[in-house]
């Protein structure tokens, strides 16, 4: 397993909520990661995530966060941040992110660093497309993200432009 762990969680079906696997994907989409970051589409896999946290030093999780600002807002916390998040339900996962790492510790071995990139939904209605608001500021969120990444020593690269032939 790679040192540097990405995770992007939500659900699909409920508009803004999935979020985090969209910004993931335009992630993989656009960049290049080194071999040392591991990125999972993690949705909504629960306790399964359990066996992607050993031997990983830091996760970066990006997903919606619920507080109350201006849809598409980005948001970014860390540490006991994120674990003051979920027991506030500002994130809507069913299994506990600080919970797993937890469990993770009692086993051996936990993350030195938990830092989450989120973004404030505008609705959790079913549905398969963002709203407007947090569509517009997509970008900005995986921007975000690949500068924390760098700041962890990650050398993302964009993936070049290929020419028209």
């Amino acid at each position: 397993m790679a040192p540097i762990l990405v995770m992007g969680l939500g659900n699909m079906l409920l508009q803004d909520e999935g979020l985090g696997v969209r910004a993931l994907r335009r992630l993989t989409e656009r960049y290049i990661l080194p071999d040392d970051v591991e990125v999972i589409d993690a949705g909504a896999l629960g306790l399964s995530l359990l066996s992607f946290l050993e031997g990983v030093e830091d996760v970066l999780i990006i997903d919606a966060i619920h507080r109350g600002q201006r849809p598409g807002s980005l948001i970014r916390l860390e540490g006991e941040e994120v674990a003051w998040a979920e027991t506030m339900h500002l994130l809507p996962q069913d299994v506990r992110l600080h919970e797993l790492i937890a469990l993770r510790g009692a086993a051996g071995s936990s993350p030195q660093r938990v830092v989450l990139w989120g973004m404030e939904p505008g609705t959790s209605e079913p549905g398969l497309e963002l709203t407007s608001e947090c569509e517009a500021h997509l970008d900005d969120l995986v921007d975000a993200v690949v500068r924390e990444l760098r700041a962890w020593g990650a050398d993302v690269r964009p993936i070049p432009e290929r020419s028209a032939t």
